[in-house]
């Protein structure tokens, strides 16, 4: 099997192309997935990204986690193939159109003097009621509700971006209990299909700090969906404007919560590290 290895601010990739290869489509990606993401005896890697034919748009993806479990979108993960099908040719046009389990989402690549500056993705509208996030309990949207975990208590709030986020606000990024809590909050009782963590730190009307705990991945450099739930949360709270740098461990996303057509636009890089076989 040929691979491109790839990421999006450190939250990194194994992309396959099997457009032209129906046999990959029977194969049992699951497991493969938790085998190549391995970082002692794979290739290493946040997630695997498999691209196959579309019949609503230009192409369709499959995006697993290094548990093998499947994502509804990533962020990251969708600038990254974006740039992929553009350099190879097989989506030869800016704007590109994929099909996911949250619906087709347009990424556009940008560019500055004829080389890609960055990846701008037009995400979608963010789903706020409790039952698409989904999240248990009555209707109703989820800003600094309270969540038991254990015997602490954390003010939350949930927000879907095609796949679940439960923000927890903080005052020192520092401090934030990120794999004690996050795993935790991950599989509770409350979320059903388990659940994204963000811990946030409010810097200024502008800009926030932000760490992740993955769902069925854990910590990792950056995640693309979570910096879009995180700048809606922002908002909801009225801690930012409708602009909002998302700073990660791995660098920067500008999150625009557009106030005319509801939907949130994140624009960051993609980067190429790798090509090579992996044997299946």
């Amino acid at each position: 099997m040929d691979f491109v290895k790839m990421h999006g601010l450190g939250n990194d990739f194994v992309i396959v192309n099997a457009l032209h290869s129906p046999n990959l489509e029977r194969t049992d990606w699951e497991k493969v997935a938790v085998r190549l993401c391995d970082r002692h005896y794979g290739i290493g890697a946040d997630g695997l990204i498999i691209i196959f034919p579309s019949e609503k748009a230009d192409i369709r993806w499959r995006i697993l986690n290094a548990d093998g479990s499947e994502a509804e979108m990533c962020g990251n993960g969708i600038r990254c193939v974006a740039r992929y099908v553009y350099e190879r040719g097989i989506v030869p046009k800016a704007r590109v159109e994929v099909e996911t389990l949250a619906g087709i989402i347009v990424p556009e690549i940008i560019f500055e003097d004829g080389e890609i500056k960055g990846i701008r993705v037009d995400m979608g509208e963010p789903r706020l009621e409790r039952s698409q996030i989904p999240m248990t309990g009555p209707q109703g949207k989820v800003i600094q509700e309270e969540l038991t975990v254990d015997e602490e208590t954390f003010p939350v709030t949930a927000v879907s971006m095609g796949n679940p986020h439960c923000l927890i606000f903080v005052d020192d990024i520092e401090k934030a209990p990120v794999t004690t809590v996050g795993p935790k909050v991950e599989k509770h009782s409350a979320f059903p299909q388990k659940t994204n963590v963000e811990f946030v730190q409010v810097l200024n009307h502008s800009e926030v700090n932000m760490l992740v705990w993955e769902r069925g991945v854990g910590p990792t450099l950056a995640c693309g969906t979570g910096a879009c739930a995180t700048a809606v949360g922002s908002i909801l709270n009225g801690y930012t404007g409708r602009e909002v740098k998302v700073h990660l461990a791995g660098g920067t996303l500008l999150i625009e919560w557009n106030e005319v057509n509801n939907r949130v636009y994140m624009t960051g890089p993609a980067v190429e590290v790798f090509q090579g076989q992996y044997p299946i």
